[in-house]
């Protein structure tokens, strides 16, 4: 009997995994003919969704390396309620600036048009990453002249979740357009999240490590970013400073905030008046 019981344990789990798909082409199929082996070979994405979902949030992520280095990978989301899709970009080099910027924008748009099909609603989009995949997605959610190719508004996203990420003027951006002050000089110019700093924006959460052994500045600059929204009259930003995580270790570390702020923005999208 007890072998039985685990048996039948094993195989409700087993049916319980998540499905994975791997490496989609998120441009289509004319930007891929004129594209060289580089684009084509790192321009993919993976998606996870729960066998059967339907109508889920949907996080994108984007992995960190300074914009010269890294993998795909999915976040540690703490629950099943999600669509989860990491994300691969190109970096310079060998790529060429602003590809990453572009890359992030093809892909974020590849999901409002085809996360219906793994069970994610696309009204419900949020974007998301640590560290440069932060800054790529506050970017991308922020300056509507990404998405603008793609006839999609940065309003769509249902919020805007980077952790750890740089907010001034992304400091491997500053070296490639020939900045050649200190890296951690800030500038706050078209390629800064902070530029577009606005109170029309989707609902945001910013989220750093503790400042005593984050990278340096980076909590500082999110601390000013999310007053910056308040006081332009943003109606839902939040800022969180985690006690005792790094930048490494903030990455899996926001998880539980990340989720926290996906459910409750939903709610709060839910329980609003709807206009007639």
């Amino acid at each position: 009997m007890k072998t039985l019981f685990l048996f039948l344990a094993s195989a409700l789990f087993a049916a319980a995994d998540p499905i994975t798909v791997k490496d989609l082409s998120y441009y289509d199929a004319a930007a891929l003919e004129k594209a060289d082996d580089y684009q084509k070979s790192q321009c993919k994405l993976d998606v996870r969704h729960p066998e059967g979902a339907k109508d889920l949030p949907v996080i994108l992520w984007f992995h960190g390396g300074g914009l010269t280095g890294g993998k795909k990978s999915f976040p540690a989301y703490p629950n099943e309620n999600a669509v989860l899709v990491g994300i691969g970009y190109r970096f310079d080099p060998p790529g060429k600036f602003p590809c990453f910027l572009e890359d992030a924008a093809a892909a974020s748009a590849w999901a409002f048009k085809n996360i219906a099909n793994y069970g994610g609603d696309p009204k419900k989009i949020f974007i998301s990453g640590h560290s440069a995949g932060g800054y790529l997605a506050l970017m991308v959610g922020m300056d509507p002249k990404w998405l603008a190719p793609y006839q999609i508004s940065n309003q769509s996203f249902a919020g805007l979740v980077p952790v750890s990420a740089q907010v001034t003027t992304h400091f491997h951006v500053k070296k490639l357009r020939g900045d050649t002050g200190e890296a951690l000089r800030p500038i706050i110019d078209e390629y800064a999240p902070l530029y577009f700093a606005s109170k029309d924006l989707p609902p945001i959460c910013l989220i750093t490590g503790d400042r005593k052994i984050e990278y340096k500045s980076r909590v500082e600059e999110n601390d000013l970013f999310g007053i910056s929204l308040k006081n332009l009259g943003h109606p839902a930003s939040e800022f969180h400073e985690l006690p005792g995580f790094d930048h490494g270790t903030v990455g899996k570390g926001s998880m539980p905030t990340v989720a926290a702020f996906v459910e409750k923005t939903l709610a709060a999208k839910s329980a609003a008046p709807t206009e007639k």
